[in-house]
């Protein structure tokens, strides 16, 4: 990778994109790598995680390194302490910083400071090793990205701006149904058609759930309301009730159609009761591929 650290899809190129879901591809069939021997990885998560920690954490380990949670409270970000303080020091005794936060601009400012590679694993605006694992997913299911549709049903958020960036960088159509005060950011909207003119991409945006999912290969939604946005659930509750993904809906999709979350889901909010067992449902492959893309990004990054 050309950039020190990966803190948006933006930091990396198409190239790279492809490179990366490659390396994953051979990680899951050989598991255990060197790429980390004597090398540690400092996982800081100022919000809760199962899957993020756990794959990284694994991910660190099978690649022969050793890795440190660290929780909110143990490192106070830029409470306790300053950010470029806790990046100075933690530069002198790892060799990766993973850090899951509340904000884009702590991960900036820790890579200000961070004389190692920082990796974001959420954010407020970006989840890129969310949508460098759906990647993967997908390209497993159907052989490649090639004419590939893709339906993002609901919220505009974090895990939609990154898979949407992502697509529009390997040559995927994305369309997003969401209600339009809650779509994708219009500056991100930007980069998103430029990447998509680049690869032959088609990007939309609508607010009908059934003409987003027409055509598509994939069906994808997230949850409603974010960790953070718990006092908006009352209002984004009765905005979104018409932008669930049910059995209505995946019915009206091909046979070969499949459907995406990332995981955790809110059964009769985002999604029906039941469809994470649906027979088109491939959320857990997609779960399982964290680590395996995770691995292919420690081990580029480091080099």
């Amino acid at each position: 990778m050309k950039s020190k650290h990966l803190l948006s899809i933006m930091d990396v190129s198409p190239e790279e994109i492809s490179d990366l879901i490659k390396s994953g591809l051979q990680f899951k069939e050989s598991p255990v790598g060197s790429d980390l021997i004597g090398k540690s990885a400092a996982l800081i998560f100022e919000k809760p995680s199962l899957r993020t920690k756990v794959s990284f954490d694994v991910a660190v380990t099978q690649l022969g390194g050793h890795p440190i949670y660290l929780s909110k409270d143990e490192i106070g970000l830029g409470t306790r302490e300053p950010i470029s303080d806790v990046a100075r020091t933690l530069s002198r005794f790892v060799d990766i910083i993973v850090l899951r936060t509340f904000s884009q601009n702590n991960l900036r400012d820790l890579s200000d400071y961070a004389s190692v590679p920082v990796i974001n694993a959420l954010s407020d605006q970006e989840h890129p090793c969310q949508a460098l694992a759906d990647l993967l997913t997908i390209y497993e299911k159907f052989n490649g990205f090639e004419n590939i549709k893709i339906a993002y049903i609901g919220d505009g958020n974090n895990v939609a701006v990154s898979l949407a960036l992502a697509a529009a960088s390997v040559g995927i159509d994305f369309v997003i149904a969401s209600p339009p005060q809650y779509s994708i950011p219009t500056n991100i909207v930007e980069e998103i058609n430029k990447r998509s003119l680049q690869s032959n991409a088609n990007f939309s945006v609508t607010s009908s759930p059934s003409e987003a999912v027409s055509g598509a290969n994939v069906v994808y939604t997230d949850v409603w309301i974010s960790m953070g946005q718990e006092e908006e659930s009352d209002d984004k509750l009765k905005i979104f009730s018409g932008f669930q993904v049910n059995e209505s809906l995946l019915s009206s999709t091909d046979s070969s159609t499949i459907f995406m979350h990332p995981l955790p889901a809110h059964n009769e909010q985002e999604i029906s009761k039941g469809l994470l067992e649906h027979p088109k449902s491939v959320v857990f492959d997609q779960a399982e591929n964290r680590l395996h893309i995770q691995k292919a990004i420690l081990a580029n990054i480091i080099r």
